[in-house]
């Protein structure tokens, strides 16, 4: 196997992070607030900075469901996430896609 082979992303609520042990996540939230270099997100259960590309940002609005993947970094206080996949999700039909998640 590769030694340079990514973790991969464990979905995950925001309230469920564990800075010391998650290394990638995915997590599906709400763009509540847009800044220079990064966004803040919203899943209902927390809310978290989520650092991103220039090319990146320039495609994320503010209101916007997305899913994001990222790599988690630990703070003092908590972590944050240097996203590196963001998706859009507003097509989604969620009724469905929480279905699916408690099967799966």
């Amino acid at each position: 196997m590769p030694e340079n082979r990514r973790a991969p992303a464990k979905l995950r609520s925001i309230d469920e992070v564990n800075p010391r042990e998650d290394i990638r996540i995915k997590i599906v939230c709400t763009v509540i607030d847009k800044k220079e270099d990064s966004v803040v997100v919203d899943d209902g259960t927390g809310k978290t900075e989520v650092f991103l590309d220039t090319e990146e940002l320039e495609e994320i609005d503010e209101k916007k469901r997305v899913r994001i993947f990222g790599r988690v970094l630990p703070t003092p206080e908590s972590f944050e996430l240097q996203g590196e996949i963001v998706q859009e999700m507003d097509d989604v039909d969620f009724d469905l896609y929480k279905k699916v998640l408690e099967v799966a």
